[in-house]
C-alpha cells in the first residue's frame, strides 16, 4: 500500500532532526499511538455492537466507561496508551492484552539478545541505552524463562533409532553453584542422521566430567529411542569406550586423532614438537591398517628413547584408534576428529567469554538452546 506523498509532508512538517522521529513525543511514536488507540476503539466498537455515541447503545445493559492509561514496551520505545473501558468489565482488548506490558517483537528482542550471551543486567543496560526503556531484570528473567518450558520438551524429544555418527564431547562453562562460581561440564552429544544432517541430541550439566555420566547420557539416548550407533565419536577420556560399550555394544569406537596428537605433545619440547607431529602424521594418514602400525613401529623405534609414553599411548588405545581405516576417505575426514561437535562448542565459547559467570544451570541450558535456535547450529 502507497501512502499519499501529502500525507507524509504533514506529518514531516514539523521534522527538523533524526530525534524527531523516535521516543513517544516522536513522529514514529506518535504514529504507533495513534494506530494503536485507533485498534482499541475499534475492538471496544465490536466488542459492544455499536459505534461510539449511537443511540443503538440505549438499554443494551452495557456501554463505555472511560479509558485508562497503560505504558508498554514496544520495540522501538515505550508508548503511554488510552485503553477504552466498559461499564461491566467484559471487553477483552486483543491488541494489548489485560496485564500485558510489551509487545511480542519486544519478547523476541530481548531473547536474541539472551542468545547472544549478553547478561540479564546487560539487557536492562542496552534497552536503556537505545530504547529510553526502564526494564527490570525481574521481566528479563520472565521473557526467557517462557521459553524454558521448550527447552525441556526439546531435551527430552524423541529421537531416531538409527544414528550412522554420534560425536561426543564437552565444555566447561563458570555457573554458580550453592552462593560460589564452580567449573560446570555441559556434555554435548551431536548425531549426524541417515541423510547427513546434524542433530544435537541432547546437553546436560554435571560438576565433572567422567565416564559415570556419560554412562546415564548414554543410557538417556537409548531410552529416547536410540537403538543403535554405527561409529562412536569422542575423546581419550579413560572409562568412556567401556561405557559406550556396555549401551551400545554393537558400536565401534574412534578416539579423536586431534586430540591424540594434542596428549602425545604435550611434554614434548619445541624443538621436537614439529617432528613429532610429522612422524604422527605418517601413521593416521596411511592408507590401510597395516601401513599405519608399520609407520608407528618406525616411530617407536625413532622416539622411544626420548619419549617413551607417546608409542605407548597409541599402541594401549590401537583398538579404537584404527575404526577409521576400514572407511574411504571421505568418511575418515568426518569420524577421525570431534570438530563436528567442538565448533558448537567455539560457538558457545564466543557467547559466553564476556560473561563471568551464569546464574545457574536453568540459564546455561536457556542460551545454549536459544542459541541452536537463533543461529541453527
Amino acid at each position: 500500500m502507497s501512502i499519499d506523498p501529502k500525507l507524509l509532508d504533514e506529518l514531516l512538517k514539523g521534522y527538523k532532526k533524526p530525534e524527531d522521529l523516535w521516543g513517544e513525543k516522536g513522529i514514529f511514536g506518535q504514529i504507533q499511538k495513534a494506530m494503536m488507540e485507533r485498534v482499541l476503539e475499534d475492538e471496544m466498537k465490536f466488542h459492544l455492537g455499536y459505534d461510539k455515541h449511537s443511540p443503538e447503545g440505549n438499554n443494551t445493559g452495557n456501554s463505555r466507561n472511560g479509558k485508562s492509561k497503560k505504558k508498554i514496551i514496544t520495540e522501538n520505545d515505550s508508548l503511554n496508551i488510552d485503553i477504552p473501558r466498559d461499564r461491566n468489565s467484559e471487553f477483552e482488548p486483543q491488541l494489548v492484552r489485560k496485564h500485558q506490558r510489551r509487545v511480542n517483537k519486544f519478547d523476541d528482542m530481548v531473547i536474541s539478545l539472551y542468545s547472544r550471551g549478553l547478561s540479564t543486567e546487560e539487557i536492562c543496560g542496552h534497552l536503556k541505552e537505545i530504547y529510553h526503556t526502564d526494564v527490570s531484570k525481574e521481566l528479563i528473567s520472565h521473557i526467557t524463562n517462557t521459553i524454558y518450558e521448550e527447552v525441556q520438551q526439546w531435551r527430552n524429544r524423541p529421537i531416531d533409532e538409527l544414528y550412522p555418527i554420534v560425536f561426543f564431547d564437552a565444555i566447561r562453562i563458570k555457573i554458580r553453584d550453592s552462593g560460589k562460581v564452580a567449573n560446570k561440564v555441559v556434555y554435548l552429544a551431536l548425531g549426524i542422521d541417515i541423510e547427513g544432517q546434524k542433530d544435537l541430541l541432547g546437553m546436560w550439566i554435571a560438576h565433572n566430567e567422567g565416564a559415570k555420566f556419560w554412562l546415564s547420557v548414554l543410557t538417556e539416548l537409548k531410552n529416547r529411542g536410540i537403538d543403535d550407533i554405527l561409529i562412536a565419536c569422542i575423546d581419550g577420556l579413560k572409562g568412556f569406550p567401556d561405557a559406550i560399550e556396555s549401551v551400545f555394544p554393537d558400536t565401534d569406537i574412534q578416539l579423536c586423532i586431534v586430540h591424540m596428537i594434542r596428549n602425545s605433545v604435550r611434554f614434548v619440547s619445541w624443538k621436537d614438537r614439529k617432528n613429532i607431529t610429522s612422524d604422527l602424521k605418517n601413521v593416521y594418514r596411511a592408507a590401510t591398517e597395516e601401513e599405519a602400525k608399520k609407520q608407528l613401529d618406525i616411530f617407536a623405534r625413532k622416539w622411544d628413547k626420548q619419549y617413551p609414553t607417546i608409542s605407548k599411548s597409541w599402541y594401549d588405545n590401537w583398538h579404537n584408534l584404527k575404526t577409521f581405516y576400514d572407511f574411504p576417505d571421505y568418511i575418515r575426514k568426518v569420524i577421525y576428529t570431534t570438530n563436528a561437535v567442538e565448533s558448537i562448542n567455539m560457538s558457545l565459547r564466543k557467547v559466553t567469554k564476556t560473561r563471568a559467570s551464569f546464574p545457574n544451570d536453568k540459564a546455561v541450558y536457556k542460551m545454549i538452546y536459544l542459541l541452536i535456535v537463533s543461529h541453527k547450529i
